[in-house]
């Protein structure tokens, strides 16, 4: 679950940062990263149940099915920056101030992420929130580069 919810974090962030802000649809871009999210999940699901089949494995499908559907908090994870664009669609905001919130959010979800993978590993709140500030270094890398590129 930690996997997924970090790994999908850091694809939404990235999809986000890549999305152009002028004259696109957010709702068209909220469709291409919520069909990222699925198609990374069931890639993964699928490369994972590839990787770990037995060759005298009758029930290929079936486990890989199995497999892919596991990977669903990867596609959780993603809903926040999903959402986000679905509110610049509603014209709620700009796609741009979808972007920088879903950055925020995902930012803030990879350092409780941190935090709570090193306290269920029984380490002491410091380094708890050392490992947490260390995920967070992953998405202020996307910021920074979103910030460059545009």
């Amino acid at each position: 679950m930690l996997f997924g919810a970090v790994y999908g974090s850091v694809l939404a962030s990235a999809l986000a940062g890549a999305l152009s802000h002028e004259g696109t649809d957010p709702g068209y871009d909220a469709a291409w990263v919520t069909l990222s999210g699925v198609a990374a999940a069931a890639a993964h699901g699928y490369a994972h149940s590839i990787a770990h089949r037995a060759e005298d494995d009758t029930h290929a499908t079936a486990s890989a099915v199995r497999s892919m559907l596991t990977e669903w908090p990867l596609v959780t994870a993603m809903l926040p920056t999903i959402a986000a664009l679905l509110g610049a669609y509603a014209a709620w905001w700009t796609e741009a101030g979808a972007v920088e919130v879903a950055l925020t959010i995902n930012m803030v979800a990879l350092f409780g992420c941190g935090v709570w993978a090193a306290r269920v590993a029984r380490r002491g709140w410091w380094a708890s929130l050392r490992v947490g500030g260390v995920d967070v270094l992953i998405g202020l890398f996307i910021v920074i580069a979103n910030s460059l590129s545009k």
